[in-house]
């Protein structure tokens, strides 16, 4: 029977792979000071159709529990933490910097890069509203990809902002909210979508007093923009009024003060404005970011950005907050692109092998070394000849290999036999988990 569509099976080799990820992730948030949670894998419908829509329910593992309770495999953790941590807003500390490492599970259909069930790592910081958050979990992303040994030649942060874009509808008259919605959607898409179905769609989107072909050109341009400087000279050519261009003025000031911070980080050699960039999540109010390979190959590696107004939605008090997300299936196809992934190779520090009457013994030994922090494989069932066990033993390529014979144990002693250099020495019985202990400190 094979697994279903979307889902892996981890056997030890992949699992372990799976694993050093997880270490990775979870060393890099706590090198900068974030704290772990986690939640339920199953939400109340409720927590995601409120956030994102009705329409969200096609693609999520939406079911009917037997009390008649509407639930869904949670597709993401950011409402899930906002359910969590919007209880105590009063006595939350403020600022809060918060991450996980969680399965999530979205109907839809397997790809490449993109899978029904993944892993992700989310980070998130709640309760500062100034530009160092933003900083910080950008930082805190390119040094995630950094301890697996990825550099600027692998990877970079396409760094945006949604408020520059709503500045650009407001230049055209654009300013309805739902309008804005849908516009800002279709520049989530923009560059996978051939420019006739754009131009088509911008015509039922676009009020009558904007044309679709010039609107098209003019953001064109906007989108190819690679500097302030270029998206300051991009907005002087439509007609803005003192107000727009003081609103433009300061947010290109913010813009150039999250920079500024970036590179103060060590950051400025993986970041690059990119406005192309939108993230199609409507709750997203501020900057946002996506990390990619080097040449925009494949999905994105992560992603995220400022969700201000999330808190205040689903819990009626406001909270500023940001946060970004990681998946472990494009993080592991690019690792593998570039032979980072981590080698699978079981680590034993102790093989025993004995003759049938000294098993007890060898057990008892066994398990003192583990309660030593040593791990520890012997035979199981009978055991056979020494010698067979012994071809065993080196199957397993342990450190050493601990032989109990009758005859050393009439002595009081036993072999202990290094792999390392092929050296073999006697050791008194009593005296094996403390000549251990010594080695290892």
């Amino acid at each position: 029977m094979e697994s279903l569509p979307g889902f892996r099976d981890f056997e030890p080799s992949t699992c372990a792979q799976r694993n050093a990820l997880f270490h990775g992730w979870r060393t890099v948030a706590q090198r900068f000071g974030f704290e772990e949670f986690d939640g339920p894998i199953a939400e109340p419908l409720e927590l995601f159709t409120q956030k994102s829509g009705e329409e969200i329910v096609n693609q999520l593992f939406a079911f009917e529990d037997k009390g008649g309770r509407k639930m869904a495999l949670r597709p993401e953790m950011t409402p899930s933490l906002v359910r969590i941590f919007g209880k105590n807003l009063a006595t939350l500390k403020k600022p809060t910097k918060l991450f996980n490492i969680t399965e999530q599970f979205r109907y839809e259909r397997p790809q490449k890069g993109r899978l029904r069930s993944f892993y992700q790592f989310n980070a998130d910081i709640v309760g500062e509203a100034s530009l160092s958050a933003e900083a910080e979990l950008i930082a805190l992303a390119a040094e995630s990809l950094r301890y697996f040994g990825l550099t600027e030649e692998h990877f970079y942060v396409r760094l945006s902002d949604r408020q520059l874009w709503q500045l650009w509808l407001k230049a055209f008259g654009i300013t309805d909210e739902a309008l804005v919605g849908g516009i800002l959607s279709l520049l989530d898409k923009w560059e996978r979508r051939p420019k006739e179905d754009i131009e088509k769609d911008l015509a039922k989107l676009l009020p009558s007093s904007v044309q679709a072909k010039t609107f098209f050109d003019a953001t064109e341009q906007l989108r190819h923009c690679k500097t302030l400087e270029a998206i300051k000279a991009c907005f002087s050519q439509q007609a803005t009024d003192a107000e727009l261009s003081e609103a433009l003025r300061q947010r290109l000031s913010e813009f150039g003060k999250l920079l500024h911070e970036l590179s103060a980080l060590g950051c400025e050699k993986f970041v690059a404005v990119d406005l192309t960039i939108v993230r199609g999540l409507a709750y997203y109010t501020g900057f946002v970011f996506e990390l990619f390979e080097t040449g925009n190959q494949g999905r994105a590696l992560a992603g995220g950005g400022r969700y201000d107004q999330l808190f205040e939605k689903l819990t009626r008090h406001p909270m500023p907050a940001v946060g970004f997300a990681a998946g472990d299936v494009t993080l592991t196809d690019l690792l593998n692109k570039y032979h980072l992934l981590p080698e699978y190779k079981r680590k034993i520090d102790v093989f025993c092998v004995f003759e049938e009457t000294e098993r007890d013994r060898a057990l008892r030994c066994s398990q003192m070394l583990r309660r030593e922090n040593f791990s520890v494989l012997y035979p199981f069932g009978e055991t056979k000849m020494l010698s067979k066990q012994l071809k065993k033993a080196y199957v397993e390529q342990p450190r050493y290999i601990l032989i109990f014979t009758q005859e050393l144990s009439s002595r009081g002693k036993v072999h202990v036999k290094c792999l390392a250099n092929e050296t073999t020495r006697e050791v008194g019985s009593e005296e094996v988990v403390e000549v251990f202990r010594r080695e290892r400190d």
